[in-house]
């Protein structure tokens, strides 16, 4: 057995009031900093007990009384009022009526006026400024010269004036207390602002060992309703509609030397939520932006550096403009970064930015219901049950790639009568510290296949969609990103002008997995030719292409999937329905489908060759596929969702029809043992619902049960097979002489 480090690498939330309870559980958990909350403080006894303090700021709300005086420099943002049908040649249209009122007012400026656009949805024409004005009395718009029983809509320019996440906590623990506005930085005045009370707030905090930025600056979207029926009108984690504002439009158009409208950000309605692509406004956008955000947050990190303290960043709420896997991210210097994580890519995502220290705030958050509704600390909650799951799935990913730190973020008094939780959580600390112990020793074995996810975004978006798994579980790319989390692999993400670049050819397996036209299946990016010639080239040369869903899919071509050739099936969106179809047998797997693997049915797939192999299908329809293309092969499943069957059987199809390749040293640091490998089932568990992990440098094989259920499973070393018996959600870690490994 590894021998345990008992404290550090911990981060538990303190609370005044409740001292006794924060230096037991302290001692408990084996932390080594204490940290503050929204809505908490720490006392002096707790600030002098001897521990690292994290002081949490969220650097653009906490300034009411600035704000009050100063409501021109709020955060702003487009909205766009519910369609409406004209029943005769004019119409009355009330801007807020369908928005929470608490959250926004109507910017009236002049300025402001410059940029509201009225539109014709029916016809999608843009109405002209002459025919519309703004009633500021009864905060509508009046248009006239309409025709009648046609839609419109009007978009305008408000200001922000309950900052979301305050709002969101407020509503969650029935705060009672001034309702918090954002200031926007993108003004000088408030840049000034913001440097003074940084510098007054790192000499009245003295104690404070990291400042824990809650992120920076803008907020994800999160629009919220009039009406209780539809309260969450729109939320997307990477969106950038609430950067917007008539001082970032101006600086904008003299950069780029042409003007934004509305338009641009309202998108008909359908905004630019992540999943879909960005194309080049957006992206102008968002990189002017991210060059902002960068300038003046550096600033900020500067001051903290001067006082002698750390800077962290929570990826989470306010990062929009952040972009952690940006080119430029490091510009910042932050000595940190945090991660609120439900699932193992998350914490992947984490893994990967380029910074000093990479910490995870764990689930449940001491708050009394969960992120998902859950009752975590109320009457009939779970909290041990939600820790082991969430810890779980995240463990799988910290077991492929180093993480730092965990923790825990909310209200510890929630803890006092939990003393399961308390106990369980003391278990999974040092479990953790195990394993970080191990990463610092030497990376652990990562097998051949050399996986590339290809989307819209690629790097950019690495191990991520738009938000959390609970927010993104319909998208196939989110299940995937969970199942390659935990796998033996090396995974990087790429776009499609990566392709144009040449980067396949340090790729084994390509996957494609999303609906038509979404981000993530690609969308007019397919309508390259350039791109269906070098991936149709690099299958043909050995590379394994795996589409799911609507992979490649875009309209105006002989087929529908573009790369249907390698795929060796299409979608039938009605064309063919007068066609034959290819019939066929449903062939052995030959052990790569555990029982219970099932990928889901995407209705109008047929084969478009006689040799595609047919491995499962469902009422008639081909719902896992393999087609042989040259050296290389082409793999559809109709849909994906994770489960453990799933994950295994994702993991076989890698491992079966990738050709032999050598690992990429600087990437897994094991470039020798791969090659001896050769991607034979060696350190890859015999059960399913157990994952192993071998670290060479520590001669150490960590096993790890994923279910609730007591387990047995083999694991093929060399030339042997080690058995591991594993209680529930349980881990071992089995000491294996490197000697004895090779047959």
């Amino acid at each position: 057995m590894a021998v345990k480090e008992y404290k550090g690498g911990f981060t538990l939330p303190g609370e005044a009031g409740y001292e006794k309870l924060t230096l037991e559980l302290a001692e408990k958990w084996g932390a080594d900093v204490i940290r503050d909350s929204d809505g908490t403080e720490l006392s002096s006894e707790i600030l002098e007990a001897g521990y690292d303090i994290y002081s949490t700021i969220c650097i653009i709300r906490d300034h009411n009384v600035w704000a009050k005086k100063n409501m021109d420099k709020l955060q702003q943002t487009f909205l766009m009022t519910d369609p409406k049908t004209a029943q005769r040649d004019w119409l009355e249209v009330r801007l807020l009526e369908n928005f929470s009122e608490e959250q926004f007012i109507v910017n009236e400026g002049s300025s402001s006026r410059e940029y509201w656009q009225v539109f014709d949805r029916t016809s999608n024409r843009l109405v002209p400024k002459e025919c519309w004005k703004y009633d500021a009395e009864t905060q509508s718009v009046r248009i006239w010269n309409l025709v009648p029983w046609h839609k419109y809509t009007v978009s305008f320019l408000t200001y922000r004036i309950w900052e979301e996440i305050s709002m969101y906590n407020h509503k969650t623990n029935h705060w009672d207390k001034e309702h918090l506005m954002q200031i926007d930085p993108i003004y000088e005045e408030t840049q000034e602002y913001m440097l003074d009370w940084m510098e007054r707030w790192c000499e009245e905090h003295p104690h404070t060992s990291v400042v824990r930025f809650t992120s920076l600056f803008y907020n994800f979207v999160w629009i919220w309703g009039s009406s209780e029926r539809n309260r969450n009108l729109f939320t997307d984690w990477a969106s950038y509609d609430f950067t917007v504002s008539v001082k970032a439009l101006e600086q904008f158009e003299k950069n780029y030397g042409y003007a934004l409208e509305a338009e641009d950000f309202i998108n008909q309605g359908k905004r630019h939520a992540t999943h879909m692509p960005g194309g080049k406004r957006k992206q102008d956008w968002m990189k002017f932006m991210n060059r902002f955000v960068i300038s003046f947050g550096k600033k900020l990190i500067e001051v903290v550096h001067r006082y002698g303290k750390k800077a962290y960043v929570f990826y989470d709420d306010s990062w929009v403009g952040m972009e952690p896997y940006g080119e430029n991210f490091e510009e910042f210097g932050f000595d940190g970064i945090i991660k609120c994580v439900f699932s193992g890519y998350e914490a992947r995502l984490c893994s990967g930015v380029k910074t000093k220290v990479h910490e995870l705030r764990m689930h449940p958050y001491l708050f009394p219901t969960g992120v998902d509704g859950s009752p975590s600390f109320l009457k009939g909650g779970n909290p041990k049950g939600e820790a082991q799951r969430y810890w779980q799935s995240v463990r799988r990913a910290v077991l492929r790639s180093p993480i730092d730190r965990i923790g825990l973020g909310g209200y510890l008094h929630l803890v006092e009568d939990q003393p399961e939780f308390a106990d369980y959580i003391a278990e999974m600390a040092d479990e953790f510290r195990s394993l970080r112990n191990l990463h610092q020793k030497g990376a652990p074995l990562c097998l051949g296949p050399r996986i590339g996810v290809l989307h819209y975004w690629g790097a950019l978006r690495s191990w991520t969609l738009s938000g959390h798994f609970h927010e993104t579980y319909m998208h196939d790319l989110i299940h995937i990103n969970e199942s390659l989390s935990g796998m033996p692999f090396e995974v990087v993400f790429l776009n499609f002008e990566d392709i144009k670049k040449g980067k396949l050819s340090q790729l084994d397996v390509v996957i494609n997995a999303g609906y038509a036209g979404s981000a993530w299946s690609g969308g007019s990016s397919w309508k390259e030719d350039c791109i269906v010639e070098k991936l149709t080239e690099w299958v043909y040369r050995g590379g394994v292409l795996i589409g799911v869903n609507e992979p490649s899919a875009v309209s105006g071509y002989d087929t529908y999937f573009r790369m249907a050739h390698v795929l060796g099936v299409d979608e039938d969106l009605g064309e063919r329905v007068c066609h034959g179809r290819w019939k066929y047998e449903v062939g052995d797997s030959g052990g790569l489908l555990p029982r219970g693997a099932n990928a889901k049915k995407k209705e109008g797939i047929y084969l478009t060759e006689e040799t595609t192999e047919v491995l499962q299908e469902k009422d008639g329809v081909p719902t896992l596929t393999v087609h042989r293309a040259g050296k290389g092969t082409g793999i559809y499943l109709g849909g994906y969702e994770i489960t453990p069957e799933n994950t295994r059987m994702l993991q076989n199809l890698i491992l079966r029809y990738a050709q032999k390749a050598s690992c990429n040293a600087d990437s897994c640091g094991t470039k020798e043992s791969c090659m001896q490998q050769d991607w034979k089932q060696d350190y890859i568990t015999d059960n399913l619902y157990t994952d192993a992990a071998y670290f060479p440098e520590a001669e150490t094989l960590v096993v790890v049960n994923n279910t609730g259920e007591p387990q047995k499973t083999g694991i093929p070393v060399g030339d042997r097979l080690i058995w591991a018996e594993l209680e529930p959600y349980g881990c071992k870690m089995i000491e294996v002489s490197a000697t004895k490994l090779m047959p």
